[in-house]
C-alpha cells in the first residue's frame, strides 16, 4: 500500500474556503490578508485560524453549506486522485479548513478520508468557535505519523501535496514532497515543485 495526502485549500480546491465564507459578511479582504500571512508562515496557525473564525460569527449554517458545495476544484483534481488510486494509493485529505467543505468534496473527488476542522454552531448560526483535527502548525505531521503507523506505510511510500506553511510538518515524514503553486516557505521543504494550476502534473513524479 501507498499513501497520498493532499492539503485541500489552494491545493485540491482553487482558493481558501474561509475567504469564501467571509465574503457574504463583507469581510473577505480582511480575512484573506490573515490567511495569506498564515500560509507564508508569518502567523501562528492556531491563532490565525481562531481569529478568522471569530469573524464568521452569525453566518448561517445554510450559507456555509451552500458556499462549500460550490467551491471551485483545482484543474485535474478528480483525474489525479483516480489515477493515484489505480496505482494503489490510499488518498487522504488533511485540511486546516472545514468539514463542511472536505466532506462534500470527498464524494465528488473520490478521496478515501478527510481530516479537518468543525465550525461550531448554535440555532443554525456560527458561534465563532472552531475545533477539530487540524488546528495547529504541527497537526498534519502528527496525523500523518499516526496514519502511517495504522496503515503500515513508510515515508518512502508516502506522497504529500500542499501549498502553505501549515503543510511543512507533514513534509518531514514523506518521500515525495510536492509544493503545489506554493509559498516560498514550503518550496524549501519540497523535492517536487509545480507552478502550474494542474494537479495532473504530479503524476509524472509517481508510479
Amino acid at each position: 500500500m501507498k499513501l497520498a495526502v493532499f492539503d485541500f485549500d489552494s491545493t485540491l480546491m482553487d482558493g481558501e474556503t474561509i475567504d469564501f465564507l467571509a465574503e457574504p459578511l463583507g469581510l473577505k479582504e480582511k480575512v484573506a490578508v490573515i490567511t495569506e500571512r498564515a500560509m507564508r508562515g508569518e502567523l501562528d496557525f492556531f491563532e490565525s485560524l481562531t481569529t478568522r473564525v471569530q469573524l464568521l460569527e452569525g453566518l448561517s449554517v445554510e450559507s456555509v453549506d451552500t458556499i462549500c458545495r460550490n467551491l471551485p476544484f483545482m484543474p485535474g483534481a478528480k483525474e489525479t486522485i483516480e489515477k493515484l488510486k489505480e496505482y494503489g494509493y490510499k488518498v487522504v485529505v488533511f485540511s486546516g479548513g472545514f468539514r463542511n467543505a472536505t466532506g462534500y468534496a470527498k464524494d465528488i473527488l473520490g478521496f478515501d478520508a478527510d481530516f479537518s476542522n468543525i465550525l461550531h454552531s448554535r440555532d443554525g448560526r456560527l458561534t465563532g468557535l472552531v475545533g477539530g483535527d487540524m488546528m495547529f502548525d504541527f497537526s498534519k505531521g502528527d496525523m500523518l505519523l499516526r496514519l502511517q503507523a495504522l496503515l503500515g506505510v513508510g515515508a518512502e511510500d508516502t506522497l504529500v501535496v500542499g501549498d502553505g506553511a501549515n503543510d511543512r510538518s507533514m513534509f518531514s515524514h514523506a518521500g515525495t514532497r510536492v509544493a503545489f503553486c506554493a509559498k516560498e516557505i514550503l518550496k524549501k521543504e519540497a523535492n517536487v515543485i509545480i507552478e502550474k494550476k494542474d494537479l495532473r502534473q504530479i503524476l509524472a513524479h509517481v508510479s
